[in-house]
């Protein structure tokens, strides 16, 4: 459950559902909303929307990794910048004109304004990047989901990113998580338990509460009048181009019957 606030993390807690916390914090506001949430999955108010509990906290950095500290500042930080100045824009403060507004280029005229960049610790060299990555880590926080593609980021320097994080930050991260994720698991199996048991079941759906939903060539045919059936055709919509294979009606005929 994509989550822009703490109530919405709370409420995803409540409803077993995992949070996708999409907004940009330090680790330390992060072990908050993390501490709360698995607080809720461990008690009374945990009741299950679906048929098991999700119990995952991800949270939301830009990323951007080069050898050189001051590269990767250069590739990636004035788009991480734009990333938060369109969501002002679209969200909070502006009007748009589809096709006429230049975010860009307003953006380049106060960027320099934005000095504080929270989340913004993903992008630098891979020691840095892994020692803070390390810091959400240890403190439970499952997953980090990055922001790369955002303004004038160049696809070349994301995939260099991608590559040069997989071979000197990830190893770190994944060493231990394997342990981490089932001692987790083990510890919260009580909790998960009884959350399912509070959980309100519908009653079994009858036979004849499944309804028959028609196929839309059939209910065109009818509309039409026409007897598609018996000149071996089907219905086929004018206004639409193109083919996809299909077998004849025939062939499907037997095969609904299980003769194919």
């Amino acid at each position: 459950m994509a989550c822009s606030r703490r109530e919405s993390i709370l409420r995803a807690a409540r409803h077993g559902l995992g949070a996708l916390v999409f907004g940009f914090v330090e680790a330390s506001q992060a072990k908050v909303w993390r501490d709360e949430y698995y607080n809720i999955i461990k008690s009374e108010e945990c009741v299950p929307i679906g048929h098991s509990v999700n119990a995952n906290i991800a949270a939301l950095n830009g990323m951007m990794v080069h050898d050189n500290a001051e590269e990767a500042m250069r590739r990636g930080l004035d788009g991480f910048r734009f990333f938060g100045y369109s969501i002002a824009h679209y969200a909070v403060y502006d009007e748009h004109r589809p096709g006429r507004t230049d975010l860009w280029r307003r953006f380049q005229t106060i960027k320099a304004d934005m000095k504080d960049t929270p989340g913004s610790g993903s992008i630098g060299r891979p020691q840095s990047v892994r020692e803070h990555l390390m810091g959400y880590a240890d403190i439970g926080i499952d997953q980090m989901i990055f922001i790369q593609q955002c303004g004038m980021n160049k696809h070349e320097h994301i995939c260099e990113a991608l590559e040069l994080f997989a071979t000197e930050v990830m190893p770190a991260l994944k060493e231990k998580e394997d342990r981490r994720v089932r001692r987790k698991e083990e510890e919260l199996a009580p909790y998960v338990e009884r959350a399912l048991a509070r959980k309100l079941r519908r009653p079994k759906l009858s036979e004849s509460d499944i309804p028959s939903v028609e196929a839309i060539g059939v209910v065109l045919e009818r509309r039409t009048g026409k007897d598609y059936a018996s000149a071996g055709g089907a219905y086929a919509d004018p206004t639409r181009g193109g083919a996809i294979p299909m077998v004849s009606r025939e062939a499907f005929i037997r095969s609904a019957k299980g003769e194919l």
